[in-house]
């Protein structure tokens, strides 16, 4: 079983070792030291034991910080197996079990958990990434978020956010794409996981209903996961049809942009699913009430570039 893991904590904790210095870390990941250095607290926190002998220049890890920073490279299973040696015990009924998609884990939950921690410091969140394309169980898991329609039967079901669709691609790629008609010129990033019966948030979905006319044959890129999506589009490789969700962190970093003005609803929503038997459990409701006020303060997109497309 994976352990329970701060995702964001433990990549900070190795840029940290691999580099030597909190500073060199921040400009590796494009955050903050202070930042850095909060990940790494409450690394430490977590797991009970100091992980880095901190010098006026230069920081190295401990026996436990040297034998972490190696195993982070090797996978998460063995960063799990080094986390359950350094920690003596955990009660498990503390901790709440999440499945969901790789690419909302990726971009939207994962950087939202550190609030979460902080704030429940008596409750940890074990992560299991799941594309959805098999019905929900939940004998292994305590709630499962899922992307959809909503129709999920003998379920508990509560609707978590829905999503706004529009073209993002890497500001240098903008420049280039004064309106819609210009996507003409430009390769077309594609998430293969959103082929499903039914309407899809797909560019022809998007394309329909905004009124805009895609090009007879237009070139393409596809991928199996919607963060390679996001990812490829911040390389400056396409232009890709951003999932508000998903985009999010990318626009307000402006490693993403909106080139043209035209929005539309995606017909696919986020959901919180699990069984009536782990409903009334407390854990599980801190959980919903924390991921869904996370929902609802959603920040406003940015201003498209080209506001007359």
């Amino acid at each position: 079983m994976i352990l329970n893991l701060p995702y964001a904590s433990l990549r900070a904790f190795e840029a940290v070792v691999r580099l030597g210095s909190f500073s060199a870390a921040a400009n590796d990941l494009g955050v903050s030291q202070s930042a850095v250095s909060q990940h790494v607290k409450t690394l430490e926190e977590w797991l009970g034991q100091e992980l880095l002998v901190r010098g006026a220049r230069r920081s190295t890890g401990t026996r436990y910080g040297t034998m972490l920073a190696r195993e982070i490279d090797r996978g998460l299973g063995g960063i799990s197996d080094v986390c359950t040696q350094i920690r003596s015990a955990r009660q498990e009924d503390q901790t709440v079990v999440i499945s969901c998609p790789p690419g909302f884990a990726f971009t939207w939950l994962f950087p939202r958990l550190l609030r979460f921690d902080l704030a429940h410091p008596d409750l940890a969140i074990s992560i299991a990434t799941d594309t959805g394309q098999r019905p929900f169980n939940g004998a292994d898991v305590d709630i499962g978020i899922r992307y959809g329609t909503g129709a999920f039967p003998g379920l508990m079901v509560d609707h978590l956010m829905g999503e706004q669709l529009f073209p993002v691609c890497a500001p240098q790629l903008a420049e280039s794409l004064a309106s819609p008609d210009a996507l003409d010129g430009h390769t077309l990033l594609v998430d293969e996981i959103l082929r499903a019966s039914g309407p899809t948030p797909s560019w022809e979905f998007w394309a329909e209903a905004c009124g805009v006319t895609l090009p007879p044959s237009p070139r393409t890129r596809r991928f199996g996961q919607s963060n390679l999506v996001i990812q490829a589009a911040i390389e400056g490789l396409g232009v890709a049809l951003g999932r508000e969700p998903l985009v999010q962190g990318a626009l307000a970093e402006g490693r993403l942009v909106r080139p043209f003005a035209q929005t539309t609803q995606s017909p696919l929503s986020y959901w919180l699913v699990r069984r009536s038997q782990v409903d009334r459990s407390p854990k599980v409701q801190e959980f919903l009430r924390w991921i869904k006020g996370e929902a609802q303060s959603q920040p406003d997109l940015p201003a498209p570039l080209n506001k007359s497309s």
